[in-house]
């Protein structure tokens, strides 16, 4: 097994590769190996397990995958950093460098087919790459992604939390999610203002109504999240009279605010409605 990289190593590879890390792609390189080995521990991935990590970077996360899981496919939209992965693991058997942006990616492109989402993501674009990953790739049983903290306080909130919105309700459609941990920013180079968290998610089965439909009501609840349900509504219905049947018909009080439903509940909604909006379509 390739040493995993330190402070030293990282500065060193990034110098060597010219590689100077960028705000527009949201770039922070772990440099610290304890923390890599507890994201991969956090992650209880199988000997069989074929991961999906989503920017590798410099390699730090990706030299602790390796040796524990079947296959690597390593997405990276950086041509020098995803040019330079294989070599810098060792050109091993078991990883698969893909020179792609993540929210791209598709299927057909990852052979061994996915079972797992490991990655230190960008901040910038975190939210969109999991939900796009968990849509494109069915095949992905469970994960662990490393976030800012306050998109991963968002991601595992429930009903009722201040920070339950979108994103809360959209992974919940897809999988359970659950906090695994806090990282300080200390591991990061360069060290970002805001301390990260791990979010560990599993794969469920979602409820029986259609996703697209189900996102336009999540969508136009939290779009006037103060509003009550019947009046936010009312554009994507087609009025706050018809909003509030349909509302009555999936057994959701038209008074309630779209914080307090679960996702079946917002399932429920989308079947009660006679027609699809054209949001919904």
């Amino acid at each position: 097994m390739t040493d995993l990289l330190g402070p030293a190593e990282i500065r060193e590879l990034a110098a060597r590769l010219g590689i100077a890390p960028t705000k527009r792609l949201g770039q922070n390189f772990v440099h610290d190996p304890n923390t890599v080995r507890r994201i991969v521990s956090a992650a209880a991935l199988d000997p069989d397990d074929v991961v999906v990590e989503v920017g590798p970077g410099l390699g730090s996360l990706t030299l602790g995958l390796l040796p524990v899981s079947r296959h690597v496919h390593a997405v990276e939209i950086d041509p020098v950093l995803a040019g330079a992965l294989a070599d810098t693991a060792g050109h091993p058997g078991n990883l698969t460098v893909h020179r792609a942006d993540a929210l791209r990616v598709t299927a057909a492109e990852l052979d061994p087919v996915p079972t797992a989402l490991v990655a230190n993501l960008p901040y910038n674009v975190a939210v969109p790459v999991v939900l796009t990953l968990l849509a494109e790739l069915p095949t992905l049983r469970h994960g662990l992604v490393m976030v800012q903290k306050e998109v991963a306080d968002r991601l595992v909130a429930g009903p009722g939390s201040k920070v339950y919105g979108v994103p809360s309700v959209k992974l919940a459609w897809y999988a359970s999610a659950r906090t695994a941990g806090r990282v300080p920013p200390s591991v990061f180079w360069p060290v970002p203002n805001v301390d990260s968290g791990l979010v560990a998610f599993t794969r469920r089965e979602p409820p029986a109504a259609p996703r697209e439909r189900v996102f336009a009501v999540v969508d136009a609840a939290f779009a006037q999240r103060r509003k009550t349900l019947r009046a936010a509504l009312a554009g994507w219905a087609g009025g706050a009279d018809r909003a509030g049947a349909m509302l009555e018909a999936a057994g959701v009080d038209p008074g309630a605010r779209g914080e307090s439903l679960t996702v079946d509940q917002f399932a429920a909604i989308a079947l009660a409605a006679p027609v699809p909006s054209r949001a919904a379509e």
